[in-house]
């Protein structure tokens, strides 16, 4: 297993793979070719970015068999899902603050992200794990009275992707088995959400597939699996969301309410 990490280290960007503390700074493609430079830098001496820059980023609703089965929705025959905006984009360990003006609840979800490694258009689920480059931590926050302001419109984009509403990372994790992985959100010091993605209703290998086929998917790109039960606002002035899923990492955001 690799982790994949971009970064700031004296004024300029770079990406390589962690070992512990240390960075073994890489040069070329990371999605293709990627060869180590001979450097490493400590992790205490950069600041982390987003592990990719994404083309799009493919946010799922209602992949879960529990979440659908509490919401007391149909399970859907196709992936249902929206498009999140570029800008919504944030690094590990950023302040995140709820929009001007918005007076509503803002949302925590803690996701498993998939980021695609190779060009997939029209692909075969066989041909998916080829495309999969790795996983990553995702936190979907949303402005949940946003959605349903108008009841002529649900309006999903705009209430997940405000700037700041995108953070993902740490790391990408290389030769993971989603289907072992479990999520958990932790608010404030509490544990607010633990569930299994092999609970998925469209499994990483035939999302990516099912997808390629409704838009081709760039290297880089991130996919947001959905989330599960446990979901909630944040109430606090100033709230601390860790998203955690062992063998990848922890994404640690603060949001400012």
């Amino acid at each position: 297993m690799a982790k994949w990490v971009r970064f700031t280290h004296q004024g300029k960007t770079a990406f390589g793979t962690l070992d512990g503390d240390s960075i073994t700074v890489h040069s070329g493609d990371m999605f293709d070719g990627a060869t180590p430079t001979g450097e490493t830098v400590a992790l205490s001496s950069v600041s982390l970015l987003a592990p990719t820059e994404p083309t799009k980023i493919i946010a799922m609703w209602n992949n879960f068999h529990a979440l659908a089965a509490k919401l007391q929705v149909a399970e859907p025959a196709e992936p249902l899902f929206l498009l999140k905006s570029i800008s919504s984009v944030t690094t590990p360990g950023a302040v995140v603050r709820k929009p001007k003006g918005y007076e509503g609840p803002v949302v925590f979800e803690g996701e498993l992200g998939i980021i695609i490694g190779k060009t997939a258009t029209r692909i075969s689920e066989e041909e998916a794990a080829a495309h999969i480059f790795g996983y990553t931590c995702v936190n979907d926050i949303t402005a949940a009275a946003i959605i349903t302001r108008d009841p002529t419109f649900p309006q999903w984009a705009r209430a997940k992707g405000y700037d700041g509403f995108g953070p993902f990372g740490p790391v990408i994790a290389t030769d993971v088995k989603p289907e072992t992985l479990v999520v958990k959100t932790v608010l404030n010091g509490q544990e607010r959400q633990n569930y299994p993605i092999a609970d998925m209703i469209f499994p990483a290998a035939k999302l990516v597939s099912l997808l390629s086929h409704d838009m081709t998917l760039n290297p880089g790109d991130l996919i947001e699996c959905g989330t599960s039960v446990g979901v909630g606002s944040m109430k606090e002035p100033v709230n601390t969301v860790e998203i955690m899923i062992e063998g990848i990492g922890t994404l640690t955001n603060t949001v400012e309410l």
